[in-house]
């Protein structure tokens, strides 16, 4: 079978056979995804080792023998952008503005795909061990202007692909649907009572976020009433 080589972009493809005396800048290949979606990637070793994941299976390497690194599981696309963000400190689809390489920011994300691009990417740089593609993906997700069911695909994602104590994902996730869940779910009322019945814990970080704002409403409402009844006794005792 013939797997195909996928070019990334914002890459020139100058890492060639100009380099391949010099072990750290030889080119590794990597095969990415499954079956007919199986992706050759191509990069230089000095870039993979960057990463501790990929670090370690560099050094696997017998000296004469092949070059590749087996990725069957992960996303062709994503591993993609990893490696375009190794060669130009940032990522972004061919389809993004050509002259500044920057996603449009605004547009509508009607079933959650440009939202779950860069969560894969987010996931991957934490296998890698990325923090700085991580950092960017984070960024780049709160760009993107989704609809309910956008938010729905997004958040079973999240919750099905980070550990429970990734706080600085997931958080957000539970903020956003303990804001406008009153008003959202109706939009997409089966999917949102499918995601909290399969995903529990997604259910109960949202139903906390709730419960939490409200509490702290009440509290603040008790301290607002009880300087209000403060300041009255004080106007009594000085007899004004």
């Amino acid at each position: 079978m013939n797997i195909p080589r996928v070019q990334i972009p914002g890459l020139d493809g100058s890492h060639g056979a100009e380099n391949t005396q010099n072990t750290e800048t030889r080119d590794v290949n990597m095969d990415s995804g499954q079956g007919g979606k199986k992706t050759t990637l191509s990069a230089h070793q000095n870039l993979l080792l960057e990463s501790p994941f990929l670090a370690e299976r560099v050094a696997a390497f017998e000296k004469s023998g092949p070059r590749r690194i087996e990725l069957p599981n992960e996303n062709v696309e994503a591993f993609g952008f990893f490696l375009q963000f190794q060669y130009t400190r940032n990522y972004a689809s061919p389809l993004a503005n050509s002259s500044s390489g920057q996603e449009v920011v605004g547009e509508i994300d009607d079933s959650g795909e440009q939202l779950l691009k860069h969560a894969r990417v987010y996931t991957l740089a934490e296998k890698l061990g990325i923090p700085a593609l991580k950092t960017l993906a984070h960024s780049k997700i709160h760009r993107v202007s989704s609809t309910s069911h956008g938010e729905i695909a997004y958040a079973r994602y999240v919750y099905t692909h980070t550990p429970a104590d990734d706080v600085s994902i997931r958080k957000p996730v539970a903020s956003f649907w303990a804001l406008r869940s009153h008003v959202l779910r109706h939009e997409a009322e089966e999917a949102f009572r499918k995601l909290c019945l399969e995903v529990p814990e997604f259910c109960f970080d949202v139903l906390n976020t709730v419960l939490d704002h409200k509490e702290k409403r009440a509290q603040d409402k008790a301290e607002s009433e009880s300087a209000v009844k403060g300041s009255g006794r004080k106007r009594l005792r000085s007899g004004l």
